[in-house]
């Protein structure tokens, strides 16, 4: 039997499907280990994000990145709305991406 330790946050039917052809171990986090295990994931999606090959990967970790967003918020109790005006905000003062402005170096006097 050939065994790999994960230890990581994975979406809830995962298990079920683990379990068609072999075994696995779980347990339910409580509300701070969720919390960071939530953020460590959006670590993780981020990471295959940057990796996607093609724009139809590049979408299924987009999605996934968004999957990992609402847990987020829904936990901790964050609307959309909020969301939706931060990001405003932070257009207004600083900008979007349209650009395409890469800072290659600041001095300071």
């Amino acid at each position: 039997m050939d065994k790999k330790v994960y230890n990581k946050l994975v979406r809830d039917r995962i298990p079920e499907m683990i379990r068609q052809t072999g075994n696995c171990q779980t347990k339910i986090l409580d509300e701070q280990s969720y919390i960071f295990a939530l953020k460590e994931k959006l670590i993780e999606e981020s990471d295959e994000v940057r990796n996607a090959q093609s724009a139809e990967d590049l979408a299924e970790e987009l999605a996934d990145v968004l999957e990992v967003m609402e847990a987020l918020k829904g936990i901790l109790g964050i609307s959309t709305e909020q969301v939706e005006r931060a990001r405003a905000e932070k257009n207004r003062e600083r900008g979007r991406f349209d650009k395409r402005i890469l800072l290659e170096y600041v001095e300071k006097n």
